[in-house]
């Protein structure tokens, strides 16, 4: 029976589909978005807990620099400035990285087994952990920038708030992805969070603050351009203060000192911009990249 069921019968052919999923890629990359929205906006531990805990660093970091933006005497004024700019970008980013990094882990169970399955295909999945970050990332900059911008007392002007809500955008978005990335380079997010941390004491370091850019030996100058938070840095302080002509208590001026002191241009803003959509569009490639071609399913 088994012999005479393996033949074909006369004028029959063999099943053939001519796509390996059942929908198109776009169907994939609408059906996987509007699954994530739902997985994110029933995970209040996660989106809520993050919005509470930005809100409470805003309150904590506006009035701990008070007022503080406003003030272009010294040297030490634009010090303490900077020093609001460079704790948010060090304090919030890890916080996002280290945050995203249990939640995509668990969520790359599901994709495993939905992928076996033949439901999607990795890149749409990618697509939508991607895309679906956005809306909550851009509330959590909002709320942040608002707050903030207020209470610091930086310049009120459209262009350089702006400038602040680009630049603090692109830096929560890009830690973001870079928790997923070290999720997608590793076998759970336990391992992801080790080596996410191994170069948190490195971008510190080499962020442009602790050891402005012009000190840095020359050997080492190189990481400070590979550096993420460093252009960010690069961008909120020039922003802000790269074109104040205002004197100094030393004889010189706001835009002479920062351009001598750690390298600062305005002139270079447009550059600074196109590096934070750049590294943006990097590490959200390179989590596809990966989860595409990384398996680390046991079973």
């Amino acid at each position: 029976m088994i012999a005479e069921l393996s033949v074909p019968r006369p004028g029959t052919k063999d099943l053939f589909y001519p796509t390996q999923y059942s929908q198109s890629f776009l169907v994939q990359c609408v059906a996987c978005l509007w699954k994530q929205r739902w997985s994110y906006w029933r995970n209040p531990p996660y989106t809520a807990v993050r919005f509470v805990f930005t809100t409470f660093i805003a309150a904590v970091f506006g009035t701990m620099f008070w007022d503080l933006g406003g003030k272009k005497s010294t040297q030490q004024d634009l010090m303490n400035a900077m020093g609001s700019m460079y704790a948010a970008c060090l304090f919030l980013g890890i916080q996002n990285a280290s945050a995203v990094q249990p939640v995509v882990d668990v969520e790359r169970t599901v994709f495993y087994r939905e992928r076996a399955a033949g439901m999607y295909s990795a890149l749409p999945y990618a697509f939508a952990q991607v895309l679906v970050e956005i809306p909550y990332v851009l509330v959590q900059t909002v709320v942040y920038s608002v707050i903030v911008y207020s209470m610091i007392g930086f310049e009120w002007t459209a262009a350089k708030f702006f400038w602040y809500l680009f630049f603090q955008l692109c830096c929560f978005l890009y830690m973001t992805y870079y928790g997923m990335m070290t999720v997608a380079i590793t076998p759970n997010a336990n391992i992801a969070a080790i080596i996410a941390a191994s170069f948190y004491g490195i971008f510190n370091l080499f962020s442009g603050f602790i050891i402005p850019r012009p000190s840095i030996p020359v050997w080492w100058r190189w990481y400070y351009w590979g550096n993420p938070l460093a252009w960010t840095i690069y961008g909120l302080v020039a922003s802000q203060f790269g074109d104040f002509e205002d004197v100094l208590a030393n004889g010189e001026s706001v835009k002479d000192y920062l351009d001598r002191y750690f390298g600062f241009k305005h002139d270079f803003l447009g550059a600074v911009a196109g590096v934070h959509v750049g590294l943006v569009l990097l590490f959200a490639f390179i989590f596809a990249y990966c989860i595409r071609s990384f398996n680390f399913q046991k079973r």
